[in-house]
């Protein structure tokens, strides 16, 4: 067996014994360990939620009595004093739906949005760095200042405008490859901590 298969196999192993829905568990679970993300975080939501294993773990390693929002564009089982909306990313309501839920602006956005994958690299890339400028715009629109967000990146030529583009809204920023992540992916997550500013596209 090769050691990447090794390594997806090994997590897969340990979500399915720690009851995590997916083993991306574990990538959120080490950038908190790292960035120190959940414990203060009063509100969190988690864009691309399903099949809601970051969710479990927002709840288990967040603040007491946090509000924890799950939206995916695809339905997912709902977990205990997790509140689920099924929304598209794209919605240009979605911003006021959210804090119209939560009644107060957010702590922490997670954003582990991936495209369907079409095999064509330049096309998927271009698409997910899309998806995650238009996560980082909803960032600014629900985030108070000070507040943080985790955005999924493939690497390619765009990666730097985008990390230019947090920088820019955010005061620290991280780039970071965790190690439950397939050894062979493309996947890194940037973390904007202490939401500085509005975006201006």
């Amino acid at each position: 067996m090769k050691f990447c298969d090794a390594r997806k196999d090994l997590f897969r192993n340990l979500a399915r014994e720690k009851g995590y829905r997916s083993r991306s568990a574990f990538k959120l679970i080490e950038l908190n360990h790292k960035y120190r993300l959940l414990s203060n975080a009063k509100s969190i939501v988690d864009i691309g939620c399903s099949p809601g294993g970051w969710l479990q773990v927002a709840y288990e390693f967040g603040k007491k009595n946090a509000r924890i929002i799950g939206v995916d564009i695809s339905p997912t089982r709902p977990l205990y004093n997790i509140t689920m909306l099924r929304a598209n990313i794209e919605d240009p309501d979605l911003a006021e739906v959210l804090l119209k839920i939560s009644q107060a602006r957010f702590d922490l956005l997670l954003s582990d949005l991936s495209p369907n994958i079409s095999g064509l690299w330049d096309y998927d890339h271009m698409r997910q760095i899309s998806i995650s400028l238009r996560a980082l715009q909803l960032a600014t629109e629900i985030l108070g200042k000070g507040g943080n967000a985790v955005f999924k990146i493939f690497e390619g030529e765009m990666i730097n405008d985008f990390k230019s583009k947090v920088s820019n809204v955010f005061s620290n920023v991280r780039v970071c490859k965790p190690k439950a992540s397939r050894q062979e992916s493309s996947e890194l997550y940037i973390i904007g901590k202490n939401l500085e500013r509005n975006w201006d596209r």
